[in-house]
């Protein structure tokens, strides 16, 4: 990787030393009915610092009327902020708003301290907590394109030398040539992990072709990160999936087969969480990794009934849906935390919002049995149980009904085996020929 150079108070957040890890949190609205949600968010901010291991000692809601093109905020602000800032001895000022390279520097610059925002943070947060190659390679392609526009301020102290020339006129300093070295370095890079990841996407695609042949019914856990999905994975079936209280705690997806009550087989995924504002290069590195989702047969969207903001997390997780078009799958809508829900009329709206909605705990493993009723309904859905007459010669298209489907009952009548099975859509056409009939109730 490029060495990054830096002046004080314009280091990058991985520069930032043990004893520097105090922040100070500012987000912004435009009137009074928004500050809520800005308050909201910046708590949220503070988890995502806490994950990364920075220490919150101030936290600054600020109202706006407009953007300020130089420094996002007004002067005002970026002056109480900076007196803040030195009272508190905070290191780095985290923004919770995108901010552009060119406000970066000048804040820097008034600040004399770090200053990123909330994509960079999430960035940093993903670095740490990428285990697998594919994540680990996603996180650093993501995080190459968010440093491309931002190579001037690492070089702000390299000062451009006038030409000794006749014309008077200034040739490229030090800094201007290394900014076009580090570009061309940095698209390097970015060529060499995007053949990588299409390797390690190849793989994905032969595993999930794989799944798609075994005709096993897949269900995704999708939902706002830190909500209790991988809680529930372990729960449904012990498997031993990493859970911790941070945000982000799971980055990578985890597939675990699991038998229903009825001896259905199924796939269960456990996905990255999702979050409000994620960095669309995040959605972008990500999006193989968040198309478990959109390929699995049946989503599971987990919400945290506890959490005051369950109502927006649970819009965030559709925006993203939306943006990777998976809206069209089945969706049961896992109301979770009811344990610990202070507000019953919260778990009211979002029963009314959503549609087929059931409610459980699943730390304390409560509510399962509706869950896992749920989740038998909506595969039927996607099969249908149908009465068979297959010859012995044809014994092979026995077995792989048995395979694949649920057998209901089984009578032999001379040289024909008669099955009733609960068979899914795609072994339909292949037992067409032996079909006596459908039951559709």
């Amino acid at each position: 990787m490029i060495e990054q150079k830096s002046s004080p108070g314009q280091g990058r957040l991985s520069d930032l030393k043990e004893k520097q890890k105090k922040a100070l949190l500012v987000g912004t609205y435009l009137n009074a009915k928004a500050k809520p949600e800005c308050e909201q968010l910046l708590e949220e901010l503070k988890s995502l610092g806490e994950t990364y291991g920075l220490e919150t000692a101030v936290i600054v809601p600020c109202p706006i009327r407009a953007i300020e093109a130089a420094t996002f905020i007004g002067s005002g602000k970026v002056e109480e902020i900076k007196l803040l800032a030195e009272e508190n001895g905070c290191s780095v000022v985290i923004f919770d708003d995108e901010i552009s390279p060119q406000q970066q520097r000048n804040l820097e610059k008034i600040l004399g301290r770090v200053v990123i925002d909330r994509t960079e943070l999430i960035l940093g947060v993903f670095a740490q907590r990428a285990k697998t190659k594919e994540a680990r390679i996603q996180v650093e392609l993501a995080a190459l394109r968010y440093q491309m526009p931002r190579l001037k301020r690492l070089w702000t102290h390299l000062s451009r030398q006038r030409s000794g020339g006749a014309s008077g006129g200034f040739v490229k300093g030090e800094g201007e040539k290394q900014i076009e070295i580090d570009r061309r370095i940095l698209k390097r890079e970015v060529e060499d992990l995007q053949v990588e990841l299409k390797e390690v996407k190849k793989q994905r695609e032969i595993q999930r072709r794989q799944r798609a042949r075994s005709k096993i019914p897949t269900f995704a856990i999708i939902g706002y990160t830190n909500v209790g999905k991988s809680t529930l994975m372990r729960a449904l079936t012990d498997a031993d999936v990493f859970i911790e209280d941070k945000l982000f705690a799971t980055l990578d997806t985890t597939t675990r087969k699991y038998t229903l009550p009825n001896r259905q087989s199924i796939l269960l995924i456990d996905t990255v969480g999702f979050i409000r504002k994620i960095p669309h290069l995040l959605v972008a590195a990500f999006k193989s990794t968040l198309e478990e989702a959109v390929q699995a047969d049946i989503l599971l969207h987990l919400i945290d009934t506890s959490s005051p903001a369950a109502e927006m997390q649970a819009q965030a997780t559709f925006d993203v849906l939306k943006e990777l078009k998976a809206l069209n799958r089945p969706i049961i809508t896992v109301l979770n935390k009811v344990d610990q829900c202070q507000d019953k009329g919260r778990i009211q709206r979002l029963k009314i919002r959503y549609t087929k909605t059931v409610e459980i705990s699943a730390l304390q493993k409560t509510g399962f049995d509706a869950l896992l009723e749920k989740m038998m309904k909506e595969i039927s859905l996607l099969r249908k149980i149908v009465k068979l007459r297959i010859p012995q010669s044809d014994y092979a298209i026995v077995s792989e009904v048995r395979k694949e489907g649920r057998v209901i009952s089984c009578e032999y009548e001379e040289n024909d085996v008669l099955l009733e099975v609960e068979i899914p859509l795609q072994l339909e056409r292949e037992v067409a020929p032996f079909l006596v009939r459908e039951i559709t109730d």
